[in-house]
């Protein structure tokens, strides 16, 4: 989910890293060295999974270093037995440490090679530089060694080797520092973040979540003295971090702790859902009654939509399917009266939750914004949930900007978040409304819905690992 946001975001740091990788290459003031190159993403992984991964890799490195310690008698008793001039011509490469050229070393890589100078020599007298030439010419590029011999022969260059890579994988080299320190400037950051903003709005970001995402970042961003390539990625990630954080940290309260509060005063928690049709509304109160019913709560469902054909059966098709008891009326009767029913029932039976269904309507429509607010006068509920389709994005937002304006809403409630790509709505709903999105509606089965974390969130807009 969210894939579009993270590539905006990680195109932004690429950016800006060429923008000044480019100036300083035209000032003479940039350099390349050996070290890690980090992408985006790699500054949001966990603590806990570099440690395992560094781990890891302590076990290969501690066996090399065990076969690098092997002394020369051993490795002596490993390599097979060819003649007595290559047993001693391989005796002397480990003591010197150095590599032979001479003829015999030479021949000992291959035996076909052998064969061919051996019948050479029967045919010819042919000196030996010639012989050398003869084989440099018809051997093939020299293979990495498997033996013993030759890790201790190449341990340094193994060692390098293993340097090259990092814990998470990632090649190092293609790093790049300033011999004099650049400092980010504001015309460093200025066409950049305008590509930011108008992709953050192609991506159903509200225009005002996105001028703030921008605005912070260039805040952050601008004056920040860079000495190496990396510098700006992370400062990059974390600008961009800090600015969504600001966003989605909507305060309010759970709707877990409200009931325990409504609960100890001897109260049922009345909870009223609102929002036009076909974004989920009836099917969340479903997954919402079997939520709670298995924390231990005991909810009562309210069918005070009794206008929609077909409403009334929806609504107890779910409630039957989680075990949870329905208050309704007859279609056409009074909503408001149905939702009174409710939470007398609920009163008289010591249930903890009232989940009180209403028509899906459009904002626009004052007669039925009115009928809403009839229901809350009567039922006099201590929430106001919105319930808004993720994947319709900005109208989603739009939505919810009426709804509150109309009957002042407390919360908001996003269904198909794990399918949206885009990620708008939910970066910019509460935003805009200044309320908490409080569930997650994150796919078709009962079970499927997630109270809003926005650790969680930020974790799937700035991290490349599946949660």
């Amino acid at each position: 989910m969210f894939e579009s946001l993270k590539k905006k975001f990680s195109r932004t740091s690429e950016k800006l890293e060429e923008e000044l990788i480019e100036e300083g290459q035209q000032e003479n003031n940039v350099k390349e060295e050996s070290g890690k190159r980090f992408s985006f993403f790699s500054f949001g992984k966990k603590k806990e999974e570099k440690v395992e991964e560094d781990e890891s890799n302590l076990l290969p490195e501690a066996e090399e270093t065990v076969e690098e310690e092997v002394s020369v008698e051993e490795v002596e008793e490993e390599i097979p037995e060819e003649t007595g001039e290559a047993e001693e011509a391989e005796e002397e490469e480990v003591k010197e440490e150095k590599p032979k050229t001479g003829l015999l070393s030479k021949l000992r890589g291959s035996s076909k090679d052998k064969e061919e100078i051996e019948e050479a020599s029967e045919d010819e007298e042919v000196s030996e530089e010639e012989i050398i030439e003869e084989v440099e010419e018809d051997e093939p590029e020299e293979k990495p060694k498997s033996g013993l011999l030759s890790k201790l022969r190449g341990s340094s260059d193994d060692e390098s080797e293993k340097d090259d890579i990092s814990a998470d994988g990632e090649a190092k080299g293609g790093i790049f520092s300033f011999v004099r320190e650049k400092t980010i400037q504001e015309k460093h950051v200025e066409d950049i973040l305008f590509e930011l903003e108008m992709e953050l709005l192609q991506g159903d970001v509200a225009m005002e979540v996105a001028t703030e995402v921008v605005e912070s970042v260039k805040e952050n961003l601008v004056g920040k003295k860079i000495k190496r390539s990396n510098d700006i990625t992370e400062y990059t990630f974390l600008a961009l971090k800090n600015a969504v954080s600001d966003i989605i940290s909507i305060p309010g309260k759970s709707m877990t702790e409200m009931i325990e509060a409504k609960k100890a005063q001897g109260e049922p928690l009345i909870v009223m859902f609102v929002g036009i049709n076909g974004t989920g509304k009836t099917t969340t109160i479903g997954k919402l009654a079997n939520y709670y019913s298995k924390k231990g709560y005991v909810p009562v469902i309210a069918a005070a939509d009794t206008f929609r054909a077909g409403a009334i059966e929806q609504v107890t098709y779910h409630a039957d399917n989680v075990g949870v008891k329905i208050i309704k009326h007859q279609k056409g009767s009074d909503p408001a009266a149905v939702a009174f029913d409710a939470v007398e029932h609920a009163r008289a039976q010591n249930k903890d939750l009232v989940l009180i269904d209403t028509a899906g309507r459009m904002q626009t429509n004052t007669n039925l914004m009115d009928e809403m607010k009839k229901i809350r006068r009567v039922s006099k509920p201590d929430l106001v949930v919105f319930v808004g389709d993720a994947l319709t994005g900005n109208d989603a937002t739009e939505q919810a900007k009426k709804f509150n304006e109309a009957i002042d809403i407390d919360g908001v409630i996003l269904t198909k978040a794990d399918a949206d790509s885009k990620g708008g709505a939910s970066l910019s709903i509460g935003y805009v409304i200044k309320k908490p999105i409080m569930f997650l509606g994150m796919g078709q089965g009962y079970d499927d819905i997630k109270e809003y974390d926005s650790e969680w969130m930020l974790n799937q807009l700035f991290s490349e690992d599946e949660e």
